[in-house]
């Protein structure tokens, strides 16, 4: 049987209609697969996809918003949590999904924390999507088979669970700056790529340092990058001679 959370009577009471999907995945072959998935077993009858992170934000600002996102997590603009985080700063209450090659237990652990409604490996068999739908509408949170969550959840968060938590706080105009100053641009061209005043960035980068607990930009830099796959991974599972801190968010 799939674990999953477990639920409140008020969960239990909650009946979400789900006949609308986004799917954010760059593989066409998998999209076309999950959407005949979704329309054939969870019985979601519109479904539009979108090839990176920048098309769905694209697509979500047109509105109507879908039921539901359907993300992969590794995007060409965008990898790590970020995609997440960004994507739930948009849709809001809108349930997303992550449907995942990377289906280590840090991974699905760190998607959870960040706001996914539940995670799917890529390899999952059609039932194993009924399931996690099923619970989506039901307002349960849906863990895969095999998924162990931390033990004690009163220990204190490490270094990765902290930085999640935290760049969670970032409204999604903030998440895009602090995009922005990974990449390494000053204020001025910030302004000039966003649009806007340059006293209004300031006042983002500042807001954003508060939200992080950072003194600078380059500690809010390393909050970000800790979100990444690398820094994700188990030690022995990562590229001999890599920092995680040096493997940062890609822009969207």
């Amino acid at each position: 049987m799939t674990p999953q959370h477990p639920t409140s009577d008020c969960d239990q009471a909650i009946r979400l209609t789900l006949t609308s999907a986004l799917i954010v995945d760059d593989h066409p072959l998998f999209c076309d697969a999950l959407a005949m998935t979704l329309k054939a077993v969870v019985g979601i009858a519109r479904i539009e996809t979108a090839d990176r992170l920048g098309t769905a934000i694209d697509r979500l600002d047109r509105g109507p918003a879908p039921d539901v996102v359907v993300l992969d997590l590794n995007l060409p603009d965008v990898d790590g949590l970020d995609g997440l985080i960004r994507l739930k700063s948009i849709v809001g209450t809108v349930p997303v999904v992550v449907v995942s090659s990377l289906a280590d237990n840090r991974v699905i652990g760190a998607a959870l924390r960040a706001g996914a409604a539940g995670f799917v490996p890529k390899h999952s068999h059609r039932d194993v999507f009924r399931a996690a739908f099923e619970a989506v509408r039901t307002g349960r949170i849906f863990a895969p088979e095999g998924y162990t969550p931390q033990s004690d959840p009163a220990a204190p968060a490490g270094r990765r669970e902290d930085a999640v938590a935290r760049l969670s706080l970032l409204t999604r105009q903030q998440a895009r700056i602090l995009q922005l100053i990974c990449e390494g641009m000053l204020n001025k061209q910030i302004a000039y790529e966003l649009t806007i005043a340059e006293t209004t960035v300031k006042a983002h980068v500042t807001a954003i340092m508060r939200k992080l607990g950072v003194q600078s930009r380059t500690q809010a830099v390393l909050i970000a990058r800790g979100a990444s796959f690398e820094s994700l991974m188990p030690e022995n599972d990562k590229p001999a001679g890599q920092d995680p801190l040096l493997l940062g968010w890609r822009p969207a």
